[in-house]
């Protein structure tokens, strides 16, 4: 082959590199719109109901992990998946009302609403990745998702000590560990995240400018969220989670 002639291949294929390079670039940076992180439309969603919308390859890898628990007797049961900004909003100001109605002032509410449930536009469940699951072979207690039901003589002891042998195996990790050192939310050993679609779902959230677009929301006690507190929540109860997670 001819020198010239090899030179011209050459660049012609390092500049075929070079643009497929910038396309991967320009598909990752593309791939979470901020709406799809805040939990205002999802075009991975799948699913129908409440406790069956999830991100469709958290989808997949749960039902394996379903029928794999169902075969040594654990009815995996998801008590909720996929959750909209909307529906967030519902529970965040339903609480919200509760406790301020109780005496509580508005920081002080928001406070305890956040020792278990997140800020509307700042939940993991948004993404379609995350579940709270139960053992639907037992009767449902008057309160579900409490730590006592995990252990000990709780109806759903067995899922935890399956799920802490299993779950990693199909991609599922528990978010907010029993780790003392860990800010933030309270031990949940209900809720769990699909890593390999929640990972990069929270490296693109971190980009978000989440103060001005808490600010944006018309959230009931949103006047209270000072830059401070939201720095606060941002680095505590979205970032300090399970490592593996990360």
């Amino acid at each position: 082959m001819k020198r010239n002639h090899f030179l011209k291949l050459l660049c012609i294929g390092g500049f075929l590199v070079f643009l497929i390079s910038l396309n991967s670039f320009t598909f990752l940076q593309d791939m979470f719109s901020q709406n799809q992180l805040i939990g205002k439309g999802n075009p991975d969603i799948i699913g129908n109901s409440y406790t069956s919308k999830m991100h469709k390859e958290a989808k997949v890898a749960f039902e394996e992990m379903k029928n794999k628990a169902s075969r040594e007797g654990i009815k995996i049961e998801v008590v909720s998946a996929y959750r909209s900004f909307q529906r967030q909003k519902e529970i965040f100001e339903g609480k919200y009302k509760k406790y301020t109605t109780q005496g509580l002032s508005p920081s002080e509410a928001i406070n305890k609403i956040i020792e278990y449930s997140t800020i509307p536009g700042t939940s993991r469940h948004h993404w379609g990745t995350d579940i709270d699951i139960i053992d639907g072979n037992y009767p449902k207690p008057k309160n579900v998702l409490v730590e006592e039901n995990f252990y000990g003589d709780g109806p759903y002891c067995k899922l935890k000590e399956w799920l802490d042998e299993h779950s990693e195996s199909f991609g599922f990790y528990e978010v907010y560990t029993n780790n003392p050192n860990r800010k933030g939310f309270k031990y949940e050993p209900w809720h769990f995240s699909y890593a390999p679609a929640s990972k990069p779902m929270l490296r693109e959230y971190k980009k978000l400018d989440l103060i001005t677009i808490l600010q944006e929301e018309n959230i009931l006690g949103s006047d209270y969220f000072s830059e401070e507190f939201i720095q606060k929540y941002r680095s505590q109860n979205i970032l300090d989670i399970n490592p593996d997670l990360q």
